[in-house]
């Protein structure tokens, strides 16, 4: 980085390193010294890293921690994907703890705004949470799914990818865009 002179080192970092931490909504400053997953730990290591690299040799950072991202051309076994997919095709969703479990999702467009916006941050070594601490259970989530796909179904466009409806549900959920970078 140094021999290139790049001005700023962007680092896409995770909501999972909050891992068990109860308090919410999650601060930038909590304490992360504990991730409960492989995922985390590296996530962490990577900020610890970058956290480095700005002390010794004075690379502007910004680490962004991502809030379960969701939209067009997600993979595959995200939630959003399958519930979609297996709705389209009638097929029954498996769901664990009663659907009582939450998530913070954040539509893709809101990240590249973040990271466009991260491009231009005034500081030296800066951590941004990049979601919008308002969760949405996993039975509403599926609600709104079955919504979409059935108001579709009747839509003369049936044919539209699964990535389209994602999107559209995903933009339901969400209503407001991420306001914190």
């Amino acid at each position: 980085m140094r021999k290139f002179s790049v001005p700023r080192l962007i680092f896409a970092s995770s909501s999972s390193v909050y891992g068990n931490n109860e308090k919410v909504p999650f601060s930038e400053s909590d304490s992360v010294d504990h991730p409960i997953s492989p995922y985390a730990a590296t996530k962490k290591a990577g900020e610890l890293m970058t956290h480095t690299y700005h002390h010794l040799y004075g690379i502007k950072t910004v680490c962004l921690r991502f809030f379960t991202v969701y939209g067009p051309r997600q993979r595959p076994e995200m939630a959003i994907h399958k519930f979609t997919d297996r709705i389209s095709r009638g097929e029954e969703i498996e769901v664990y703890a009663e659907g009582r479990s939450r998530r913070d999702y954040t539509y893709i467009d809101d990240i590249i705004d973040g990271v466009i916006a991260a491009r231009n941050l005034n500081c030296k070594y800066e951590i941004v949470n990049l979601g919008r601490s308002d969760t949405v259970t996993l039975s509403d989530l599926i609600a709104k799914d079955r919504t979409g796909v059935r108001e579709e179904s009747e839509d003369s466009n049936a044919a539209a990818s699964t990535w389209r409806r994602e999107t559209d549900l995903c933009r339901h959920i969400q209503g407001a865009r991420t306001a914190r970078v």
